[in-house]
């Protein structure tokens, strides 16, 4: 079982940065893909940002590319979302999770609970 707790959300003005936490249990950390999704109000989650075990492979999705910077720290079990240049419309509740599937699945198994990120125009 994989426990993941994201960290960082808050309140921003168009044009800043945050990034977010998501701490992971477990023992394996690193053989895991993990990714960022998203989900703005009565919308549907999004995917965001993945990255793979050992950190050298990252993907985005084409709306944060250039902007977001997904990375991971496997010796502290912990995988970042760098935000920069925030916009309005990257308002949503951010969530983090984990994939013992490998890179080729879009399947994730382990959920963390999600933090607000708001972007104020």
């Amino acid at each position: 079982q994989v426990q993941l707790v994201e960290s960082g959300g808050g309140l921003v003005q168009a044009g800043g940065s945050l990034r977010l936490s998501c701490a992971a249990s477990g023992r394996t950390f690193s053989s895991y893909v993990m990714g960022w999704f998203r989900q703005a109000p009565g919308k549907e989650r999004d995917f965001v940002a993945r990255i793979s075990g050992s950190g050298v492979i990252t993907y985005y999705a084409d709306s944060v590319k250039g902007r977001f910077t997904i990375s991971r720290d496997n010796a502290k079990k912990t995988v970042y979302l760098q935000m920069n240049s925030l916009k309005p419309e990257d308002t949503a509740v951010y969530y983090c999770a984990a994939s013992m599937r490998g890179w080729g699945t879009r399947e994730y198994d382990y959920w963390g609970q999600g933090t607000q990120v708001t972007v104020s125009s």
